[in-house]
């Protein structure tokens, strides 16, 4: 589980496909603290560590979870969603029992791909409109969270188009976010408590 509270930014070294994608991250974690087989989010993706170095983790990434996220997948315009050697990625580990819960309850399995549809400065932060399968809109309501590439971010406002988030100066500076495009696929988590809710309302009607 994690918090969508991003720690680090990493930077993929190496990608390659056969069977299975497999990926090389560099990172500024501490990776004698990082045991094989621990859980990283990786954009918001869990993914397990296979493999380490001095300032480097290995991951093994699904045909499965290569479907529902952006990894291979290219935005609209240059700048692209797809995972590639040298782009920069929200890292997270695992949630350990006494951290805090700064952000909300993150599973790490991505449930589909959000775009970016406009983004405009608004005063001090940055406005952006997304828009998500229908099938995931369901879940998307005001105020509520939202997880989009690992990060957890409130939802400002939603309609038939989209929705809304606005990113302050420093979730811009310590993340992703502040190198985001117009066209560009990210990865989308709902709020796992409104996947519940969802579910309650099905067994009672």
């Amino acid at each position: 589980m994690f918090t969508g509270i991003i720690s680090d930014v990493g930077e993929i070294t190496a990608l390659e496909k056969r069977g299975d994608l497999h990926a090389r991250i560099n990172t500024s974690y501490e990776t004698s603290n990082i045991d094989i087989g621990a859980s990283i989010a990786c954009d918001g993706v869990c993914l397990t560590v296979v493999n380490l170095g001095a300032d480097w983790f290995d991951v093994d990434i699904s045909a499965e979870t290569v479907s529902k996220s952006n990894i291979w997948r290219k935005g609209q315009n240059s700048h692209g969603s797809r995972w590639r050697v040298g782009k920069r990625i929200n890292l997270e580990r695992a949630l350990r029992v006494g951290d805090e819960l700064g952000g909300h309850i993150v599973s790490g399995h991505v449930d589909g791909v959000a775009d970016i549809l406009s983004v405009e400065e608004e005063g001090e932060s940055t406005r952006v409109i997304f828009s998500a399968p229908l099938e995931l809109m369901k879940f998307i309501a005001p105020k509520g969270s939202v997880t989009l590439n690992g990060t957890s971010l409130t939802v400002n406002d939603v309609d038939q188009g989209g929705f809304g988030i606005n990113f302050i100066p420093h979730t811009k500076s310590v993340t992703t976010w502040g190198e985001m495009s117009v066209g560009d696929a990210v990865n989308l988590e709902i709020d796992i408590m409104a996947r519940y809710v969802a579910r309650l309302q099905n067994f009672e009607s």
